[in-house]
């Protein structure tokens, strides 16, 4: 029979473990997690991981298996992805995954290109580089030194302008050149289904997150993490407006307000990076009738 993984995507607060969840009991299956940082296991609060009862309900894959000291690339994630779903289909065959991270569904999806290695110095440097000069910086260096990326590439997107300068600093070419844009065959199905909500019902539940999140002791977490700060997986939302807080940059409230704000900017990322595959299945996340409909789209 058929293999199928059911991609459970969409931006950040909206819904998609419950949602992940439910379908997985519908389908007696296990959950294969899409989240570059629930991956790690001294992140927890601040990375919205499903909790002790949700991860007991059904059977989950790549949630805590890592400490934060390795480092993981999309790739590595296509490879692991790979082997779980591969674990699951043995005994199944459905499989969900569920996350909000769009270049690791990309690369379980459709696999990614080929690429030399880049050097771990030049890493570093243009990190510590862009942390002291910021956004205006890299796109302008980027824009001199790789103009061909410049043209075509995400230039508001820190992370993308990043990946570029340190490729086009490690291996002397542009990173444009590497892109095949070749899908990968995958021996099973792939169905997408997407969740969206209104901008401001989203936002609005984002804002209640990050208070819970601080109820819950983020501020703690984070002051255990304070010794790892210069960890890349440290660098995201939720961590690196705390840090700047306990040395001193911003008060609390400022620092809540920023983590609120960058979060709602994540979320718009996310929504646009997804809204670009029209392979995906759009249902709205607070449906009364949601699981109903996915399940009938699903025959």
């Amino acid at each position: 029979m058929v293999k199928t993984a059911y991609i459970i995507a969409g931006p950040t607060a909206v819904g998609k473990t419950a949602v992940a969840i439910s379908l997985a009991k519908h389908l007696g299956t296990c959950i294969v997690s899409a989240d570059s940082r629930q991956c790690y296991r001294e992140m927890n609060i601040g990375t919205a991981k499903p909790d002790a009862t949700e991860l007991a309900a059904v059977k989950h894959y790549f949630i805590d298996a890592f400490s934060v000291t390795n480092s993981l690339a999309a790739a590595d994630y296509e490879t692991l992805a790979l082997g779980y779903l591969q674990e699951i289909f043995s005994t199944n065959n459905a499989a969900v995954v569920c996350g909000g991270t769009g270049l690791y569904i990309k690369a379980l999806c459709e696999g990614l290109d080929e690429m030399p290695p880049v050097q771990d110095n030049i890493v570093q440097e243009v990190q510590e580089e862009y942390e002291t000069r910021g956004l205006q910086w890299l796109q302008h260096t980027v824009q001199e030194e790789d103009p061909d990326f410049y043209k075509e590439g995400e230039i508001k997107n820190p992370a993308r302008l990043l990946r570029a300068l340190i490729f086009k600093r490690s291996t002397g070419e542009s990173i444009i050149n590497y892109r095949t844009g070749e899908k990968k065959q995958r021996d099973f199905n792939i169905i997408k289904i997407g969740l969206e909500l209104p901008r401001e019902v989203l936002y609005e539940r984002i804002n209640q997150r990050v208070d819970k999140m601080m109820a819950d002791g983020l501020l703690d977490e984070v002051r255990n993490l304070y010794p790892l700060r210069h960890l890349k997986n440290l660098q995201t939302v939720g961590y690196s407006e705390l840090f700047d807080h306990i040395e001193g940059l911003y008060t609390l409230e400022e620092a809540i307000e920023k983590i609120k704000q960058n979060t709602r900017h994540y979320a718009k990322r996310q929504k646009t990076w997804f809204k670009k595959d029209k392979e995906i299945n759009w249902y709205n996340a607070d449906d009364v009738q949601l699981m109903d409909k996915i399940t009938a789209h699903l025959r």
